[in-house]
């Protein structure tokens, strides 16, 4: 269905795979934090949860029983949507396709009602001004074979993509994934801006990508940093989703000063933004509805 202009669905990216607790002391590890974590920021308006799994030590895995038991741990809390991430299921020195299959088997075994998909290779780095260096400098790769692999173990679930963006690029790679028919319309797009190496994050480099996608397609911003609160403003006045939480940033104003304790803050500002224009978080019901779950494959 198109985007409801007096609506919005709010997804809360919980923890991410790379930001640590020597970073954001309130970052949930384990599954029982981040169910903790999902009730929180259900109870704040959002009606998605973003999720990765995370080793007790904070390091990323893909362990189907990791995921299991963070899935049973949010549904016992809360009737939000559950998205789980698969970024990075293709690095790290896996290489052959059979290792990288079974690295998503967690995906078609837990059946969360959705999961990313990012829809390309691309530079992935942080650039500090103040040291004049990378923080981090890494390139994220993701060919279309990748892509596919990642399809296929969502299809095995009926897992409903939703296709990560960072450049406009990516948003243009769905096409022959269409024609394929690996995707399916409606699709369920991410826009992600204020990583470096991907568009940058302007309100203009949104409304183009925005404009470049089906009327019957839905989207989100997925804003990084300090450039996430502008993203949101954006986002809502253009009719789009938001997705907020302590993956994206860990701050409750931009400049960096006042960070968030726990990702349930977080939504509250997002929530407050959305009712400031007149838009009202959807329930996870009505997002179900809005962003048409199940898949149908």
């Amino acid at each position: 269905m198109p985007l409801v202009q007096d609506r919005v669905v709010i997804t809360a990216a919980l923890t991410g795979v790379l930001a640590t607790r020597e970073q954001c002391p309130d970052l949930p590890y384990t599954p029982a934090e981040i169910g903790e974590e999902a009730r929180r920021a259900y109870e704040a308006g959002a009606a998605v949860v973003h999720i990765h799994g995370r080793a007790p030590d904070g390091g990323p895995t893909w362990s189907v029983e990791t995921y299991a038991d963070i899935k049973r741990e949010v549904q016992a809390r809360s009737p939000i949507i559950v998205n789980f991430s698969t970024g990075g299921f293709n690095m790290g020195g896996v290489e052959g396709e059979a290792e990288k299959t079974e690295r998503l088997t967690y995906v078609w075994k837990t059946r969360p009602e959705m999961a990313a998909l990012n829809m390309g290779s691309m530079n992935y780095a942080k650039y500090s001004a103040a040291r004049k260096a990378f923080v981090f400098d890494m390139v994220f790769p993701n060919p279309f074979g990748d892509i596919l692999l990642a399809v296929r173990a969502m299809r095995e679930g009926g897992v409903k993509p939703e296709l990560e963006c960072f450049d406009l690029g990516h948003v243009a790679n769905a096409q022959p994934l269409l024609e394929m028919g690996a995707l399916r319309r409606p699709l369920q797009y991410s826009f992600v801006l204020g990583v470096l190496g991907g568009a940058p994050p302007s309100a203009e480099t949104l409304a183009a990508m925005a404009r470049s996608i089906g009327r019957e397609d839905t989207w989100e911003i997925i804003g990084i940093g300090r450039a996430q609160w502008r993203l949101v403003g954006a986002a809502l006045a253009l009719g789009g989703n938001v997705r907020v939480g302590l993956e994206d940033n860990f701050y409750l104003d931009a400049a960096g000063r006042q960070m968030a304790r726990g990702n349930g803050p977080l939504v509250e500002k997002a929530v407050r933004m959305a009712r400031d224009v007149g838009r009202e978080p959807m329930s996870p019901d009505e997002a179900r509805k809005a962003l048409s779950l199940p898949q149908a494959w």
